[in-house]
């Protein structure tokens, strides 16, 4: 396994090292300077938060007004490592009152000493759970003024959670009323030709969940018969079920998903923990249905002027209806002028983001809207450059619609047409 971390520096805006900690001896104590006078001095810091500088790579990351650097010279886990900084971080506001700044730090360094001890041995992650660290280094830290006050919420039981048993669950929970909120969001991402052909299209979810659930329950969610998580050799060995099936990919589950059960009985069993919390997130690329169509076209008069079309079609169900329609066309820059014909809704034109936005409060299912926009450029008198024509944007809410041809509670959906292929004269934008 690849470590995270050799070394962790803390600076402030102008370089100065105000707190650091070495893990490992493969990196010498003045790589900081490397950082400050290749990356800091030179004002590359917004360009890529992983640098390598002679054989040593850095991975930073700025909070408030702290520069956190991590150092490695070995093949380095870098999702980890930025994970372990947020993690850090959320762990120092617990005990500073939910500040971490420069004049934090330069308080309570000597907690900090102790926790970069405990949270991380030999480049590799600990325990940063602020419950269980709080049982055993139970120095409080010097708060700003500013800061909330200390949660009295109880101290979960030490023994289960170092143990891995459930650690993400203390016990004596007690409800009146038990109950269980579940949300399925998903975000599609298309992009079409401009004869309206489908070139890429995928899916990206997420179950969100929120229970109220007294003691310590174990909840099984059966994924029902229209989803498929097997191979594609799985299915051309098995007898075909009835219905469709959806191959799930990239599946990620949170830590109380009991994995054993999952790839033996293909059910989600787990211990939840209490209140708000994402289950699993997920990414389909085959048998997306979409809800749907877009059909923009753009025509160049002359030097000054375009004339634009955009029709919305719904191609789900009449008795349902979108929320929070917004379409995004893109427009030139030097853009001066706007006149709008919309068949529902409204629209205008956000300068900020050159583009004409065109909201629909409700949009209900087979049915289809049309916007018509004249636009008036600023005249130039250098060469036209050509319009790389970007792609047009669409977000909406969707209440229980089956992209996956699956079905569970309340479905939302947000959308994002990533972009339209076209013609250069008139026929879909791009």
């Amino acid at each position: 396994m690849p470590v995270a971390a050799s070394a962790i520096y803390f600076l402030n805006l102008r370089g100065d090292v105000l707190i650091n900690r070495l893990y490992r001896d493969d990196v010498g104590g003045n790589m900081v300077d490397a950082f400050r006078m290749h990356i800091m001095q030179t004002k590359e810091l917004g360009t890529c938060p992983v640098r390598q500088i002679g054989g040593c790579s850095f991975l930073y990351m700025r909070i408030s007004n702290v520069y956190i650097v991590i150092v490695v010279s070995s093949n380095a886990n870098v999702a980890c490592a930025f994970k372990f900084v947020v993690e850090a971080v959320a762990l120092f506001k617990s005990y500073f009152g939910g500040a971490f700044d420069e004049d934090a730090i330069r308080n309570n360094f000597v907690l900090i000493y102790e926790l970069l001890d405990e949270i991380m041995d030999f480049g590799y992650p600990q325990n940063l759970s602020p419950e269980i660290l709080k049982l055993y280094i139970t120095q409080e830290g010097v708060r700003s003024p500013f800061s909330s006050k200390a949660s009295d919420k109880p101290v979960p039981n030490a023994t289960l959670q170092v143990t891995g048993a459930v650690g993400w669950r203390r016990e004596g929970l007690m409800y009146k009323k038990n109950e269980v909120f579940l949300d399925i969001v998903e975000s599609v991402n298309l992009l079409m030709s401009s004869k309206g052909s489908v070139l890429r299209c995928d899916v990206t979810g997420k179950i969100l969940m929120k229970c109220f659930l007294s003691g310590m329950p174990d909840l099984k969610l059966g994924l029902n018969d229209k989803i498929g998580l097997e191979k594609e050799a799985q299915l051309k060995s098995r007898p075909t079920k009835s219905g469709k099936t959806i191959e799930l990919d990239d599946v990620t589950f949170h830590q109380c998903v009991n994995l054993t059960r999952f790839n033996s009985e293909k059910t989600v069993s787990f211990v939840p923990p209490d209140g708000e919390f994402e289950l699993m997130k997920y990414r389909i690329t085959e048998g997306v249905n979409l809800p749907f169509r877009v059909l923009p076209t753009i025509k160049e008069l002359g030097r000054t002027r375009m004339e634009i079309n955009v029709k919305v079609k719904s191609v789900f169900g009449a008795k349902m209806f979108a929320l929070g329609v917004v379409v995004k066309v893109p427009v030139p820059k030097q853009t001066a002028k706007t006149s709008f014909q919309t068949t529902s809704g409204k629209a205008k034109y956000n300068a900020s983001i050159d583009s004409l936005v065109w909201k629909i409060r409700k949009f209900p299912g087979q049915t289809e809207a049309t916007m018509s926009a004249e636009v008036e450029l600023i005249s130039t008198m250098g060469e036209k450059k050509s319009w790389n024509r970007p792609p047009i944007q669409m977000e909406f809410q969707l209440l229980v619609y089956e992209f996956g041809s699956s079905r569970c509670g309340r479905r939302v959906a947000t959308t994002l047409l990533s972009g339209f292929a076209t013609s250069r004269e008139q026929d879909h934008m791009r």
